[in-house]
């Protein structure tokens, strides 16, 4: 389903651009890249070098690499070895090149500490003054409604994590989501989808200031987990590991994650998520396409995501809101807009949200309105309306309740749930933390020259990979999902393996 002057809303952020439905299929777009590639992605952008005297072309990969300038006031052109970070860490885990211990998180050993490196939430402020001139120059080149695939911006305007791990955040509240399944009335199980999906959005929003997520690489892997202490369910002797399910050293009291970049044109991501024991999962994939705006950039979200209830065999089909990324020469800052559908065909029940925009004179940001129907109805049976980073209350239309405004959810009031990753050490090398780690420590460090070249070398092996499939008339083969129609599905999800459990009872 769901920090970045574009990918921050992928799943909750998608263009204005276009008047028609989110749910547009992907056949419509496929000559087309996507939002996160048309931000900043030095992927085939060879022609787009930028030529301004505080900033440089690292080769023929279209990647920006500011000029190094000696104690002397002369600036000198890095190779991508000066320019780079520090070299992998050695056998004996100790790096080969020493690091800044005063900014980045060292091990006692001296190695760094990649894990404490990705924990930290804190973010380095967007010195839109010391960077304000490359901005500049990029906005020189676009025009009103253009789409941005060739357009490369600056790496510091990068937040240190993928696109793969912000989908995460939908699940920042598990217990919200968890509770669908708990509830015997398919008219309460509706609110509290949209409870839960109305509490998704805030949760990504760990600085004031847009910033874009990595652009993931195709076949780049997301995992992680979350524990639920409040909603215990089964005991230790039921709550074993799900071998077979998306994190696999996970339990059954668990709720499990996993993400996949499974194709690069266009870019789409899929991801899902399941809990064992309450019976319940989420898939969705999304890609998105953007366009410039004069001082806004507007993104459109392509996709969906569905929430199952397996016992109920119930599904509920969501979409996704518009974003913009706004004040792009200042301070860019955030916001959704658009109507968003949630269905449920077995039930009939069905919501719309309006995701407001804030007027140019005055208003409040991140304002929603929202109605939920019953079957058939033309009447909503509920009024929702608020802010998704604040408080959002709900009334009864139907006079089933007193007819007055009552707290819906105040994100502010309940807690984020951490999610839980295994450590960088004992990832693969196509899983997110593991791939883009030397990138997230250039950032941390404030090194915009070393985070810059470590960029450049994750995308330049995924061209040249990509070449290698090209002369060998290769397929790209997906792990974890699978391409149905226009549609991208878990392979096995836990729907699926509950039914073989089942059948597999009976003999």
């Amino acid at each position: 389903m769901f920090k970045s002057l574009a990918e921050r809303f992928s799943f909750r952020r998608t263009s204005s651009v276009t008047a028609d439905s989110n749910t547009r299929t992907l056949s419509e777009h496929t000559g087309r890249l996507s939002g996160e590639e048309q931000y900043a992605s030095a992927e085939d952008s060879t022609s787009n070098s930028l030529k301004k005297q505080d900033t440089i072309s690292a080769g023929q990969s279209g990647v920006v690499a500011p000029l190094l300038v000696g104690a002397d006031g002369v600036a000198t052109r890095p190779t991508l070895h000066e320019a780079g970070l520090p070299a992998a860490v050695s056998g004996s885990g100790v790096p080969r090149r020493s690091y800044d211990s005063k900014a980045l998180p060292i091990r006692t050993d001296g190695s760094l500490d990649y894990d404490a490196l990705y924990e930290d939430e804190s973010d380095n402020d967007l010195s839109m003054e010391s960077h304000g001139s490359v901005v500049t120059h990029l906005l020189s080149q676009v025009k009103i409604g253009m789409d941005l695939t060739k357009v490369v911006l600056p790496t510091f305007i990068l937040e240190r994590r993928s696109l793969l791990e912000m989908y995460a955040d939908y699940f920042a509240h598990p217990d919200l989501f968890l509770r669908i399944a708990d509830l015997k009335e398919p008219r309460e199980r509706m609110i509290q989808v949209v409870r839960w999906y109305l509490s998704a959005y805030h949760a990504g929003r760990k600085s004031s200031v847009a910033k874009k997520p990595y652009n993931p690489i195709l076949g780049e892997i997301f995992q992680c987990h979350w524990d639920i202490p409040e909603l215990p369910t089964g005991d230790e002797a039921t709550n074993v590991e799900v071998k077979d399910g998306p994190v696999p050293w996970c339990r059954r009291d668990q709720l499990t994650f996993i993400a996949e970049q499974v194709s690069h044109h266009p870019p789409i991501s899929a991801f899902y998520a399941e809990h064992y024991n309450k019976k319940i999962s989420f898939s969705a994939h999304v890609w998105t396409k953007s366009k410039f705006l004069g001082l806004s950039i507007g993104v459109h979200n392509i996709g969906q995501g569905t929430v199952t209830l397996c016992d109920l065999n119930e599904e509920y089909i969501v979409t996704f809101p518009n974003g913009y990324g706004r004040s792009i020469l200042t301070i860019p800052w955030i916001e959704l807009g658009g109507t968003v559908t949630i269905t449920c065909p077995q039930t009939g029940y069905r919501a719309d949200i309006d995701f407001i925009t804030k007027p140019f004179y005055g208003g409040k940001k991140n304002r929603i309105q929202g109605e939920i129907y019953g079957p058939n109805d033309k009447k909503s049976f509920i009024s929702i309306s608020g802010e998704w980073s604040g408080l959002m209350e709900y009334k009864y239309n139907d006079g089933s309740k007193p007819s007055k405004f009552e707290t819906f959810v105040d994100v502010n009031s309940i807690p984020i749930f951490k999610k839980k990753v295994r450590p960088v050490a004992e990832q693969d090398e196509n899983e997110s933390r593991k791939v883009w780690r030397e990138v997230t420590a250039g950032l941390k460090a404030n090194d915009i020259e070393k985070a810059t070249n470590a960029k450049f070398q994750v995308e330049q092996k995924q061209r040249e990979e990509a070449k290698e499939r090209k002369e060998t008339f290769g397929e790209w083969d997906t792990k974890y999902f699978k391409g149905i129609g226009e549609s991208w599905i878990y392979t096995t999800p836990l729907l699926h393996r509950l039914t073989l459990e089942k059948r597999d009872s009976k003999r």
